[in-house]
């Protein structure tokens, strides 16, 4: 006899992540098709978020770096807000990368969030290979999850 245990914790590196789609807020979709063969940097975050708001300007000036490439995507996934409130903390941090609310919070179940802002970070073969539970501090930290995984 097999007893299912609920998983505990947020996906951990070394796992599948999980398969999604995201609709973001200017109605473009994103799943699994626009993510393959990409380093996809998924982001959790919140407008009420204090520590989100502390990597925003990381991440949108580590977005623009990569943005050219083609072979790098960011999502930027708005848990648990209002469609306004999530606008307007786009707008306030001048963020250009696709961004989506997590409706249901689908999403953020799947890969069993336990908070805001977490990071996953998925490699071009759809492994998962970086996981951030707390706020970048810098965006030589990102570079840094993310460089590795580009090749020359």
């Amino acid at each position: 006899m097999v007893l299912l245990q609920k998983q505990q914790g947020p996906v951990a590196v070394g796992q599948k992540p999980p398969a999604f789609t995201l609709t973001t807020f200017d109605g473009h979709q994103y799943g699994p098709a626009e993510m393959a063969g990409k380093v996809v940097l998924v982001n959790f975050w919140a407008s009420w978020c204090k520590p989100c708001e502390q990597e925003a300007a990381d991440l949108e000036e580590a977005w623009r770096y990569y943005q050219g490439r083609g072979d790098v995507l960011f999502l930027g996934i708005a848990w648990t807000d209002t469609e306004s409130a999530s606008l307007k903390y786009i707008d306030r941090f001048d963020i250009t990368y696709p961004n989506g609310p997590d409706l249901g919070t689908s999403i953020s179940q799947a890969y069993r969030t336990t908070g805001v802002p977490e990071t996953y970070v998925i490699d071009k073969q759809g492994n998962l290979v970086y996981v951030k539970l707390s706020p970048f501090t810098s965006l030589k930290e990102i570079k840094s999850a993310i460089d590795p995984l580009l090749g020359p």
